[in-house]
């Protein structure tokens, strides 16, 4: 059964399935563009690290970013100790605590490069929680999104998720649920913006290569579709819960009518 949603499905942006949304999208969007572009360029799924300490009290993101497993090495064996030297002591009990824990998250996205030369010409970001809240997931983000947005390589970024700030443009007059922008490099400061809504159709895009290239659409509606079918999100998802994030009045009522209608939520 495909999403009742005629754009994107609000119950996805939940933590529980948004993290698996991301990817299988990443994977979608990189298996659909690589019959268009092949041989001359190549689309490679990247991945950066983020690790989240959950002390900070204001819920902003303290992280490191790429740093890979710690690894324990073995130490040569000490001398043996007499087993009569070792004095005895009564152990004192202890008190259990807990301690905070880093949550690591993984964030994929894409590079399209060219084949001859290496370049990166187009990159692909689909957005995460960690990239709209403040802190230093945000701030990491930005750095690299004003280094691309400085350098020759196309710039296409994904926001759907309502929750969080969007990613800034001059015009903040724009308002909208979700976002998808397409910056050219040979264009800017000009870049294309996609805003939709909830209720909107996700939009169908040209993405941007060399300008001597045929571009290749990306038909985000498709894609979307391929996903929530393959994910089986029909039969996984509770419609009779309310969204989480949580939607505005209006939009609730919206989106309970229009689930009553098609038999997935109870009257």
């Amino acid at each position: 059964m495909p999403s009742p949603f005629p754009g994107m499905n609000p119950y996805l942006e939940h933590p529980d399935f948004w993290q698996e949304t991301h990817n299988r999208l990443i994977v979608a969007i990189a298996d659909y563009i690589m019959p268009q572009i092949r041989p001359k360029y190549e689309i490679a799924i990247e991945k950066r690290i983020y690790q989240i300490d959950d002390t900070n009290d204001n819920n902003d993101d303290s992280l490191l970013v790429g740093i890979p497993d710690v690894a324990i090495k073995r130490q040569p064996n000490t001398p043996d100790v007499p087993i009569g030297s070792v004095a005895i002591a009564t152990l004192t009990v202890p008190t259990t605590v807990k301690v905070p824990a880093p949550e690591k998250i993984k964030q994929t996205y894409l590079e399209v490069r060219e084949m001859a030369t290496r370049q990166v010409v187009t990159a692909i970001e689909i957005l995460s929680p960690v990239n709209k809240r403040s802190g230093d997931g945000r701030i990491t983000y930005l750095k690299k999104r004003q280094s691309i947005l400085g350098s020759l390589t196309h710039l296409v970024e994904i926001d759907l998720l309502r929750k969080g700030e969007p990613m800034p443009v001059l015009n903040n007059s724009i308002q909208s649920d979700y976002r998808v922008l397409v910056s050219r490099s040979n264009r800017r400061p000009l870049a294309e913006l996609y805003a939709f809504n909830l209720g909107d159709s996700l939009p169908v895009f040209l993405l941007p290569l060399r300008e001597e290239d045929v571009e290749p659409i990306v038909n985000l509606p498709e894609l979307f579709a391929g996903v929530y079918d393959r994910a089986g999100y029909d039969y996984r998802i509770d419609y009779n819960r309310d969204p989480i994030p949580s939607l505005s009045e209006q939009k609730l009522v919206w989106a309970k009518e229009l689930l009553q209608a098609t038999g997935l939520r109870d009257n």
